[in-house]
């Protein structure tokens, strides 16, 4: 499903005055972060100790008891995972909700309860931490937010993976969520599942395998043509700005443009602070221009001539000239062509989705959070593959369908 395109800001920045035909005004989103209380500097224990009389109020008609739309999402993520109360997704999912984990969707609330009923038997004191809410839109069109935030728990029970290990676990999750009248209706999750089997234990690679084994009927077959993919030689596009002076949307869509599409890793001390962090995935934090350029590279090598592709950028503003919080939603599509974090070339085509977000202070990015799921882009270079089932250590029938969702 497209994200619907009503589902838009009221309030575009009031400086953005490119035509709705603009690349930039069909996918950067903006709010104000004075009309809700951010959450980026505390956990969701810390939200609930903010005094009532500091609650900042939103126009939130058909949602009940929540405040602004941050308070919706750190309540309901706490009350259906801390506090178990599972039946509340039955009230905050639409009944027909479309649920997207990379190439593997799932469809209707009742996955949803299936899924984080599972994850609870799995880690039954799994809890999950919020650290960010980025947001968009109003009560009248629609919600847009983009949660991120850490997982913490102990295996105790079995999971798709292999038998219970009793090991704690922590693991990032990213959800994109569209929202209306207090109903969920589309989301997109990200987990480091490559992280998560890591500390349970297993090889990954093993997994990966027995994954593509379980999830071929439940993953379209992917097909790139040339306009789809470089991999015939044609020229990412270059990104025209649109302002003479600094501005969001523009610095977002550039930096993707020149860094991601172009390659052109000596941008990076352009758009980034000298000693910016780059949270990676399996839990890996990189420091400074030189660490974030060599982590690019191991990546982007992977998929050399892959297509970049933007699904949406939301802004929020905070105070102080250039500072800004942004949730980014990208693509790369085309060919495990490369030596590079993936391991060895397999000529398979693949996508990686993933999430974005970015602390921009002073009109350079000071922090950015990077995810995506790296054991379901070993999921697709092992789809198909001509290797006997006895080496993944299990036959494909002992387990479960691979299509494992739950929620943020």
């Amino acid at each position: 499903m497209t994200e619907n395109k009503d589902l838009k800001n009221e309030n575009n920045y009031k400086n953005a005055k490119s035509s709705p035909n603009d690349v930039q005004s069909s996918l950067v989103f903006y709010a104000d972060a004075k009309s809700v209380n951010m959450i980026d500097s505390m956990d969701d224990e810390s939200y609930l100790d903010i005094d009532a009389k500091d609650m900042k109020e939103q126009s939130m008609n058909g949602f009940g008891e929540y405040k602004n739309i941050v308070d919706y999402i750190v309540q309901i993520t706490r009350k259906i995972w801390k506090e178990k109360d599972i039946g509340l997704i039955y009230d905050t999912y639409s009944y027909g909700v479309q649920i997207h984990r990379g190439l593997v969707n799932s469809h209707g609330v009742n996955e949803v309860v299936s899924g984080t009923l599972q994850t609870l038997q799995s880690f039954p004191d799994r809890s999950g931490l919020g650290y960010s809410v980025i947001w968009s839109g109003n009560d009248k069109e629609g919600f847009f937010t983009s949660h991120r935030g850490k997982s913490v728990g102990t295996n105790l029970g079995d999971t798709l993976y292999g038998p219970a290990t009793g090991k704690k676990v922590m693991f990032r999750t990213t959800a994109d969520c569209l929202i209306h009248n207090n109903k969920i209706y589309e989301e997109w999750l990200v987990m480091d599942t490559y992280h998560l089997v890591e500390q349970l234990g297993f090889n990954p690679i093993e997994i990966a395998k027995r994954v593509a084994k379980q999830t071929k009927a439940l993953s379209p077959n992917l097909q790139f043509n040339i306009s789809q993919s470089a991999e015939e030689g044609l020229p990412p596009e270059k990104y025209r700005k649109k302002y003479n002076q600094f501005e969001i949307g523009d610095f977002i869509l550039d930096l993707f443009a020149q860094i991601w599409s172009r390659k052109s890793l000596n941008k990076v001390k352009d758009f980034y602070q000298q000693n910016s962090v780059l949270h990676y995935i399996r839990n890996i934090d990189v420091v400074g221009h030189s660490e974030i350029q060599g982590t690019f590279l191991n990546l982007f090598s992977s998929i050399p001539n892959g297509k970049v592709l933007i699904d949406r950028v939301t802004c929020n503003e905070r105070d102080g000239e250039g500072n800004w919080d942004v949730a980014v939603r990208w693509r790369i599509q085309g060919i495990h062509g490369g030596i590079g974090y993936f391991g060895k070339p397999s000529g398979k085509n693949i996508e990686i989705n993933g999430v974005n977000h970015y602390k921009v202070r002073s009109e350079k990015v000071e922090e950015e959070w990077m995810l995506f799921d790296g054991l379901d882009v070993l999921r697709q270079v092992f789809t198909d593959s001509n290797e006997e089932e006895q080496n993944t250590g299990q036959n494909s029938e002992d387990f479960e369908d691979g299509n494992f969702t739950g929620v943020s």
